[in-house]
């Protein structure tokens, strides 16, 4: 097989992250790696078409006298008997305004690789070839970046809080309105005083029995008057009356 790839970064940074397995194994698309094992090492999920195989493997890049790299990789399915083996040879070419990287080796494989279409297997080869080539040029070893000491803030001096102000006191000692005006005001609210209040006589079952009316002389003679009057004037006038007959 054979494949290219251009990737807009120089040859010299490309350079410096084939020489760092940890930076190759970032590259690698969908690579989970093991704890305690070597940098390029671990579990990796290949798509074929509509398939997913899942392979558990390493891969080892070696820097050679003439200016390119062996990569050399080896794995077998994780639910299956089935393995590959990869040895390829990549080199870089320095291009306008980046660089190529050449792809050219071998790969074997057997298991469930075979039984599926030998189109959808190259393409899952070079979609994986290129998206490597592509986070190859991505990564970057991150600068360290120096510790920074918190500054001490000076002591301030925090202000003490003021006390609020007192609430106004009204004063009570003089009344608002004259006494006389207060009552008329308080009559005309309540209807009565306090005072005819507490004078009133009580009502209902505890009220007192009023006694018996009396009649007064005064009436009497007031009724009798008018009568005598006119017994008096009758008398007159019979004697008038006699006086002319005789």
């Amino acid at each position: 097989m054979e494949h290219e790839v251009f990737v807009p970064v120089t040859v010299e940074r490309l350079r410096e992250a084939l020489g760092d397995p940890v930076r190759v194994a970032r590259a690698v698309p969908g690579l989970q790696q093991d704890a305690g094992a070597d940098p390029v090492a671990g579990r990796l999920k290949v798509r074929v078409g509509s398939h997913s195989i899942t392979y558990r493997g390493a891969v080892r890049v070696t820097g050679r006298d003439d200016g390119s790299y062996a990569v050399e990789g080896d794995a077998t399915e994780t639910r299956g008997t089935g393995s590959v083996t990869l040895a390829l040879t990549l080199r870089l070419r320095d291009t306008e305004a980046g660089t190529t990287l050449t792809f050219d080796g071998t790969a074997t494989a057997d298991g469930r690789v075979t039984e599926l279409p030998q189109d959808a297997v190259g393409s899952a080869v070079v979609r994986l070839l290129n998206r490597f080539a592509e986070a190859l040029g991505e990564t970057e070893e991150e600068p360290e970046q120096p510790e920074v000491q918190p500054e001490t803030p000076e002591a301030v001096e925090t202000p003490e809080p003021e006390e609020p102000p007192a609430p106004p006191v009204d004063d009570f000692t003089e009344p608002a309105i004259p006494p006389a005006e207060a009552a008329h005001a308080r009559r005309t609210m309540i209807g009565r005083s306090a005072e005819e209040v507490d004078h009133a006589p009580p009502r209902g079952r505890y009220a007192p029995v009023p006694a018996p009316q009396t009649v007064a002389a005064g009436a009497t003679l007031r009724w009798a008057a008018p009568a005598a009057a006119v017994v008096l004037a009758s008398a007159i006038v019979v004697t008038r009356v006699l006086r002319k007959r005789r």
